[in-house]
């Protein structure tokens, strides 16, 4: 939730994502597409780049991946090629979301990889968070 705050600071729309390994944080990030003008800057992309320069290797597979908000097809896919062993997210996005709204890769028998997933994890706070920033912009040009 605190990566989730730090977006706004910059008029990202506020998702936090944490990368786990063994009980430690090994990556956290936030969006920051507004901030670098860059359309790939979503928060679970950085964390997964942060965590895999940590480990020294691309393979997530005994890693766990918080976030706020249910990853889009971007960066589903990219969790899937990461071998993320788990993702536990808070609101489910039912219109990009790719782990289970819109739709769901993980579950998915042709790709190669399926991480565990567990959704509604802090998804009231998640949700409130994302009301909140949404309600200030409106009338806003994003």
């Amino acid at each position: 939730m605190d990566e989730a705050r730090r977006a706004m600071s910059h008029g990202d729309v506020p998702v936090g994502a944490v990368v786990v390994r063994d009980g430690e944080v090994i990556a956290a990030a936030h969006n920051e597409r507004e901030l670098r003008n860059d359309p790939t800057a979503h928060a679970e992309i950085i964390a997964l780049r942060a965590a895999a320069k940590h480990l020294g290797s691309w393979r997530l597979t005994d890693c766990t991946m918080y976030v706020t908000l249910e990853p889009c097809t971007m960066c589903a896919g990219a969790i899937i090629n990461a071998r993320v062993g788990t993702v536990v997210f808070g609101a489910a996005d039912l219109k990009a979301g790719a782990l289970g709204s819109l739709y769901n890769f993980a579950a998915d028998p042709r790709l190669n990889h399926a991480p565990l997933i567990r959704h509604s994890v802090l998804a009231h706070e998640s949700t409130t968070l994302l009301q909140e920033f949404f309600g200030t912009q409106r009338g806003r040009k994003l």
